[in-house]
């Protein structure tokens, strides 16, 4: 069986990026595919899981109750619709448009009880929002509005930015980058909002995806590490094939990083998983933290593409 065969036979979500990414298939094929996301397999699992409130685990970013002591759960409202936007359910679907007006009519952003869609306050929650809300094609230009607002000097964002800090995060970076990529593809481009992408485009670039400006070392060796669901934590492989999904030119300063993706190749042609974000999950995807990864392997495998033209 080849790599690719071995990613076909899986889930609906991962068949249709298979399909559309790696094997070129007709775009009626991988509509018929992708429709079966909210249908069948994991996208239905998690749509079934929502509850009459229209909160999953009874809450917006914190669930009602917290089963794993001492991580960050990933079942509330937030994680649970950025889960379903990668896994690409259908916005149109009439059983996804449902569990989308329940979440704007009742779900409250714990910080000060905003109404879900008009976001909150952190920039790295704020992009989340974007993407969620643009994706399942609710209005959000408000929280785009102040994430325009909020890019630091550097051309980065930082969630600490409200208690003084003046340099970009990685994290909350790519967050909102993702965030407003989403709201162009949903309403086209915006001239200001694709301005200040590409500023922080130079931000992660000149720092070649994972190296701090001042000296040069690695920032943070979790992120040479792939995850996936990636949940709010930055890496190589989340960087990389954002700027794969922006249709950003490949510079030589992502080479170290497309190099980095490269030696993790196993010798059967697949990528391991790596560094779970422990906490709360609804389900497992995979079968854990070194055995071979469909998420990572087609999302390594299109960047590796995309690079090489």
């Amino acid at each position: 069986m080849t790599v690719t065969d071995w990613l076909l036979d899986s889930e609906p979500a991962i068949r249709w990026q298979v399909m559309r990414d790696l094997t070129g298939e007709p775009d009626a094929e991988i509509a018929a595919e992708r429709a079966r996301v909210a249908h069948e397999g994991w996208g239905a699992r998690l749509l079934a899981l929502q509850g009459g409130d229209g909160q999953w685990a009874g809450g917006t970013h914190f669930p009602a109750v917290t089963v794993l002591k001492g991580y960050q759960p990933w079942t509330a409202t937030s994680f649970s619709l950025m889960l379903l936007r990668q896994l690409g359910v259908l916005p149109s679907d009439e059983r996804v448009r449902g569990a989308i007006a329940l979440v704007r009519e009742n779900s409250k952003w714990e910080h000060d009880g905003q109404d879900f869609f008009d976001g909150e306050v952190e920039p790295c929650i704020n992009g989340m929002a974007v993407a969620i809300g643009a994706y399942f094609g609710e209005d959000v230009r408000g929280i785009v509005d102040r994430l325009l607002t909020e890019q630091l000097e550097d051309g980065g964002w930082n969630c600490e930015a409200e208690n003084g800090s003046t340099r970009g995060s990685f994290n909350s970076t790519i967050a909102v980058l993702e965030g407003l990529l989403e709201y162009e593809r949903a309403v086209g481009a915006v001239p200001e909002v694709t301005a200040v992408r590409e500023r922080a485009h130079e931000y992660l670039l000149e720092r070649h995806l994972m190296r701090r400006l001042s000296d040069g070392d690695i920032a943070n060796n979790h992120w040479l590490q792939f995850s996936f669901p990636t949940r709010w934590h930055y890496d190589v492989l989340r960087a990389l094939d954002y700027l794969r999904a922006a249709r950003v030119t490949p510079d030589d300063r992502m080479a170290e990083a497309i190099q980095l993706v490269e030696s993790k190749r196993g010798e059967d042609g697949r990528w391991a998983l790596e560094n779970t974000h422990l906490g709360d999950v609804h389900f497992d995807m995979e079968d854990g933290d070194g055995e071979p990864s469909r998420w990572n392997t087609l999302r390594a495998m299109r960047v590796l593409n995309w690079y090489r033209g």
